[in-house]
């Protein structure tokens, strides 16, 4: 997917865009199914999260991927891309007891990750089977926003807890059939993972009947030449042997899964913008551009970098810009950033925009969400129209002040 193609997608359907490349996507799927080629059961269950336009859930499915979900709208969307309910899990956090009732109906795994749903859930279906979320009290991730595995965490039932959810499912005659974690995102040092797996084994020896253990994932990806990323080859020859050798303590050989997300797509996404304005004020030269944190908020949420290029003119002098939106506050993608000489109307392409981009995009000023365009087989195919005005009232209801009564 070259500069040329970006630019003639966003002539073709408008910016600000997003463009999905597959080729990387089904790369990213196929390296992390070779990193743990010595694993016999090898589940890869995508983060609908990160990404959950239909067309990319089918992608996942035509590559024999299983689905990773938060909410019985996902699970929905993975039933309707095609998913078997079998290889879709449901790994909810603060839901109500019934939303979860509603998605055994459907027939996804359940993944339960506090003593008091669990307990109640038990009580009423203890045959329906259940896997378990631990907080393995592990500090990993880029940014304390996506750091989940520590011990104020919110998500997971605490090790600490392992004697109470005992109990539990002894009293319910629960069905316990994984047991998962998950410890932050964009974690760097394997052997944090490994350590964090440690735990999970000897969570795992509490329980007789289990299918699989689910390692969550959170592996980095490079956002910029040169940069550091999660070393998935070393993870795979590391972490496969002590798999391995704990399906040998244990009896039997069990699924290994991971619930990848920001690995599968994250470089695939590029988020192309038309610059509007290029403002000078006394010390800073602005880039403005026809978008904001209304379409692309991870700059501004987590402080997460994105590579900007000038694709109209990347042969272009280097100068420093601030890169901008037109959102009505503070609205910076980018300070001081060595870019390609811009000028107005240029198109400039944002990289590592396929992850935790669109799916956080809103209507914030009553602007509309961009169009997606998935890049496959070397052609661009519209995967999500370009909102519009009606769109904004589709569900408001107006109401006719003249004729409400005093």
């Amino acid at each position: 997917m070259k500069d040329q193609n970006l630019s003639a997608i966003a002539n073709e359907f408008g910016s600000p865009v997003y463009v999905y490349d597959a080729e990387k996507i089904m790369f990213q799927h196929e390296r992390l199914t070779n990193a743990f080629s010595e694993i016999a059961k090898l589940r890869i269950n995508y983060a609908a999260k990160a990404l959950s336009n239909i067309s990319i859930l089918k992608l996942m499915n035509k590559m024999g991927s299983g689905l990773d979900t938060v909410s019985i709208q996902e699970v929905k969307l993975g039933l309707k891309a095609g998913f078997d309910p079998s290889k879709i899990i449901y790994t909810p956090n603060g839901v109500s007891l019934e939303e979860i009732e509603e998605v055994t109906k459907l027939g996804a795994q359940i993944n339960i990750d506090n003593l008091s749903i669990l307990e109640q859930f038990g009580a009423r279906h203890p045959k329906v089977p259940v896997c378990i979320r631990i907080n393995p009290h592990v500090m990993a991730g880029g940014n304390t926003n996506i750091s989940v595995g520590h011990i104020d965490s919110k998500f997971g039932i605490s090790i600490h807890q392992i004697p109470h959810l005992l109990r539990i499912v002894e009293n319910t005659g629960m069905n316990i059939n994984g047991i998962h974690m998950h410890t932050g995102s964009d974690i760097l040092d394997i052997e944090v993972f490994l350590y964090a797996s440690e735990i999970l084994f000897d969570t795992a020896k509490h329980f007789k009947d289990l299918e699989f253990l689910d390692f969550g994932s959170g592996f980095k990806v490079p956002y910029k030449e040169g940069d550091i990323e999660t070393n998935i080859e070393e993870l795979g020859e590391k972490l496969s042997k002590k798999f391995k050798s704990f399906c040998e303590e244990y009896g039997r050989e069990l699924t290994l899964a991971f619930e990848p997300g920001k690995f599968l797509v994250s470089e695939a996404g590029q988020f192309v913008a038309k610059v509007n304005v290029i403002k000078q004020t006394t010390s800073t030269v602005f880039a403005g551009i026809d978008s904001g944190f209304n379409h692309l908020i991870r700059p501004m949420l987590y402080g997460s970098r994105h590579e900007i290029r000038n694709i109209s003119h990347p042969e272009g002098k280097q100068r420093f810009y601030s890169v901008v939106g037109y959102i009505c506050e503070t609205d910076t993608f980018a300070t001081n950033r060595r870019i390609s000489e811009i000028k107005e109307g240029d198109f400039l392409a944002f990289s590592n925009a396929g992850a935790y981009c669109f799916t956080m995009a809103s209507n914030y000023n009553s602007r509309y969400r961009p169009a997606e365009v998935l890049w496959y087989n070397e052609k661009a195919h519209l995967i999500r129209e370009r909102e519009d005005f009606e769109d904004l009232l589709r569900h408001q209801v107006e109401m006719n002040f003249d004729k409400v009564e005093a």
